[in-house]
């Protein structure tokens, strides 16, 4: 699993783009510590998320290309995902098997007394091919490079329009 937050990679000298074809499809997803003596409601929901992105990196078939794991405060962590399609996660969350089901059905029964300590949120968005782009300057792959690979920024063009012109070849197929 390619996760953008390694800080033991080498920058790539230079200027380079995500090597990202077609859709792309981005969770964001946090937790929000409200009381921070109810640890006993928020731990379990802060390490829930690491084991649910070791399942994944186990298991690349799921869908989960990368992610990046964030800190908004000392209060607020999350988690930008790159997923191969929104169906991949949909099938993640609802998969039986899978221990996002379990945390959640754990959640849902602690429901009243754990909101009170932690928050909890998820924003989903599916960029079609030609409504993203990307530069990283003297960065090591980070989020969606880190993803779906790097290139060199000439592959893609050296303007954000040229980027954001770039379609796969599937596309330009179709």
């Amino acid at each position: 699993m390619r996760s953008g937050g390694n800080v033991r990679v080498k920058p790539i000298p230079g200027r380079t783009t995500a090597a990202a074809e077609g859709d792309v499809v981005v969770l964001l997803i946090g937790m929000r510590i409200n009381h921070f003596w109810g640890v006993h409601h928020w731990l379990p929901v802060f390490v829930a998320m690491p084991r649910m992105l070791r399942e994944l990196s186990r298991d690349r078939s799921r869908g989960l290309l990368g992610y990046t794991l964030l800190s908004g405060s000392p209060r607020t962590y999350y988690v930008v995902q790159y997923w191969e399609s929104k169906e991949k996660l949909y099938a993640y969350a609802a998969a039986p098997d899978m221990f996002h089901r379990k945390a959640w059905a754990i959640m849902n029964r602690k429901e009243r007394k754990s909101r009170q300590h932690v928050g909890l949120w998820h924003e989903t968005y599916v960029a079609p091919e030609g409504s993203y782009e990307s530069i990283y300057a003297d960065m090591p792959p980070y989020g969606l490079a880190a993803a779906t690979g790097v290139l060199p920024i000439e592959k893609r063009g050296r303007r954000a329009a040229d980027r954001f012109a770039h379609r796969s070849s599937a596309a330009r197929k179709g």
